[in-house]
């Protein structure tokens, strides 16, 4: 469930009269998504989406995101457009949260994308990055090294109560990373969160990127380890090397990765899989029941983080050799 705030029709007609959107004629809830109130808003002109920032997006965020959003389109990336209200400002306010409506993107996520989709996702990914080059607005990976720092310590004293002797494995695991974390790989915009809910396909086709609410500065590559994670490994676990090969080629074909990115590959694939374990874990133990967030197994990505372990180099991902 992704509604978090209501919101009544009389204080929505009021929010679209400050924009050039035509007449609401319906609207509902999306119940995808964990951050934010999404609706679907069919108006007399086109479909919008509504979304509504909870407290977990900082509004001080919002020009960087919003903004992001708006450099890429007219770079000529697909992904939702925030449409500007008569002000020209890029967001509003409507049930005592900041409010933005954002362009409808056609295409649905695929919920078993096969080697042919990750090729795509690759490609997307890679253009993103040099399509963001330009941007001039910054914002720092609050979900990175030191950030997992403090999120392990809020959740190591209960962490053993998941799965035996987790406290003493991830305080290593940690401990290693910060030891051997790249510092001078090519940096820049990154989406940070390019799961499968996030990229629309109509057919084979890839249809836009989005949710661009994790999206900062960090190494592009780390975006590429991200991406191993959420697109190559199959329901029970294990590494789909054709996946791999396909999303390293198809980031390759227009961002070739540099031999000292390649290498770093394997650090970047644990550090990845220790960032979104930590994320799944702390909520894991401290979201109530009942809550509407729905809690995603930590255990998933300690799988994943075990394997990254045991690689030595990117060709074991799929990375042609003479690609470094």
């Amino acid at each position: 469930m992704a509604v978090y705030t209501d919101i009544t029709e009389s204080d929505l007609k009021t929010f679209l009269g400050q924009y050039d959107a035509g007449e609401l004629t319906s609207y509902k809830g999306i119940a995808e998504g964990v951050e934010n109130s999404n609706f679907l808003l069919h108006t007399t002109k086109d479909p919008l989406i509504l979304t509504l920032y909870e407290k977990r997006v900082d509004a001080a965020d919002l020009p960087f995101f919003l903004g992001l959003m708006q450099h890429l389109a007219e770079k000529g990336l697909s992904c939702p457009l925030p449409l500007p209200r008569h002000d020209g400002a890029l967001w509003g306010e409507l049930s005592g949260r900041p409010a933005a409506l954002i362009s409808f993107l056609e295409g649905m996520w695929l919920r078993k994308p096969e080697a042919r989709h990750c090729h795509e996702v690759g490609r997307a990914l890679a253009e993103l990055h040099l399509a963001a080059a330009d941007f001039e607005i910054r914002r720092e990976n609050a979900l990175s090294l030191e950030g997992w720092v403090g999120l392990w310590q809020k959740a190591a004293p209960r962490a053993d109560e998941v799965q035996a002797g987790l406290e003493a494995e991830i305080g290593g695991e940690l401990d290693a990373l910060s030891a051997a974390w790249p510092k001078d790989l090519p940096a820049g915009v990154i989406h940070a969160d390019l799961f499968q809910d996030n990229v629309f396909f109509l057919g084979d086709r890839l249809s836009g990127l989005i949710d661009f609410y994790f999206a900062c500065n960090d190494l592009l590559a780390y975006d590429v380890a991200i991406c191993l994670n959420a697109w190559c490994f199959e329901q029970d676990g294990a590494y789909n090397f054709a996946k791999g090969r396909a999303l390293l080629a198809g980031y390759q074909s227009v961002r070739p990765l540099s031999a000292a990115e390649a290498d770093a590959l394997p650090i970047l694939a644990r550090g990845s899989a220790l960032r979104f374990f930590l994320t799944r874990l702390y909520d894991w133990l401290t979201t109530p029941a009942g809550a509407l967030v729905v809690k995603k197994d930590p255990l998933e990505y300690l799988k994943k983080l075990r394997f990254h372990r045991a690689i030595g180099s990117a060709t074991e991902y799929g990375l042609e050799a003479d690609a470094r």
